[in-house]
């Protein structure tokens, strides 16, 4: 339970609460409630070739976190952090899946904080878990401006969705993968055709602006209508860099929150998101902890209208 602390107002009661004081450990039979999950990881990112920092990932986010206030009586669980230790990636992302698909079992909803990219084939390989011999239709929902379908020899944080998509292929899991907010300038040609012969649904961020949003978010909807469970996964290199600066690869454009915010919103509508996660925070290049900030605004948003989306 380190990290949580903050601003009390009084009286103190329900109406004044802030997450810190509401956050606990979570036990067995605890009731259903939103639960962080951190992973501190620079690993992904340096095999990657990227600026490292992002391991201090979730010590920020909770400390930005801690402050936010309670918007209902939704029960606030800290599942702790796993570190990669000694350069094991691999290792991590499994101890995480496995964390993950115990919190989805017990009916959570996780929240990944990373923590570099490769966060993401660890939360892809717990909801597979928790899935189980189900088949449902998964789609992944990324908000990044990178494709990070990289062939490599080794899992990265350029290697996620890839691995996602052929460990799905493995099992028969129907997946969809859709990206919002790639930049042609931070793609090789090569990750576009990956892109196209796997069948990837992408929209660059060029194409999201306020006036594509209506467009944007009737077909996001249509897809999404066609699944049984979201996964959404949220790069904050998506952002602009005034935005966001704190990350490992820096964004030339971005796509402003104005349109991240209502598509998020769109997603949790759907009552089929399952898991969250937000990737690519590095504290020692953020200044006045903006990116920090404006990641948790995202998460707090997101998992209070998941929640009221639930009691509707």
């Amino acid at each position: 339970m380190n990290g949580w602390s903050g601003r009390v107002d009084l009286p103190e009661g329900p109406a004044t609460r802030r997450w810190h004081q509401w956050v606990r450990e979570p036990v067995a039979g605890a009731a259903p409630g939103v639960a962080v999950l951190g992973f501190a990881s620079d690993e992904g990112v340096r095999r990657n070739g990227g600026r490292v920092g992002a391991a201090e990932g979730p010590a920020a986010l909770r400390a930005m976190l801690s402050n936010l206030p309670l918007l209902d009586d939704t029960p606030l669980y800290d599942a702790g952090t796993v570190e990669v230790a000694d350069g094991d990636l691999e290792g991590a992302q499994q101890r995480y899946a496995e964390r993950l698909a115990a919190l989805l079992d017990a009916g959570h909803l996780p929240v990944g904080l990373g923590g570099g990219h490769e966060i993401a084939f660890a939360t892809y390989q717990g909801l597979a878990k928790h899935l189980g011999p189900r088949r449902p239709r998964v789609a992944i929902v990324n908000i990044d401006a990178h494709f990070d379908l990289r062939r490599q020899d080794r899992g990265s944080s350029g290697t996620p969705f890839l691995q996602a998509i052929e460990h799905a292929r493995a099992l028969g899991l129907p997946l969809d993968y859709c990206v919002y907010g790639i930049s042609a300038s931070a793609n090789t040609r090569v990750l576009f055709d990956t892109a196209g012969e796997l069948g990837v649904h992408h929209v660059r961020d060029d194409e999201l602006g306020l006036l594509d949003l209506p467009a944007r978010i009737a077909e996001l909807q249509a897809r999404l209508a066609r699944v049984d469970v979201v996964y959404q996964t949220i790069c904050l290199d998506a952002l602009p860099h005034a935005v966001a600066p704190g990350v490992s690869a820096p964004s030339a454009r971005g796509v402003p929150l104005e349109v991240v915010e209502p598509l998020l919103d769109a997603i949790a509508a759907t009552g089929k998101l399952k898991v969250l996660d937000v990737a690519e925070l590095s504290p020692p290049h953020d200044r006045d902890h903006v990116t920090a900030r404006v990641a948790a605004r995202l998460i707090h948003r997101v998992t209070h209208a998941v929640r009221r989306q639930q009691a509707a």
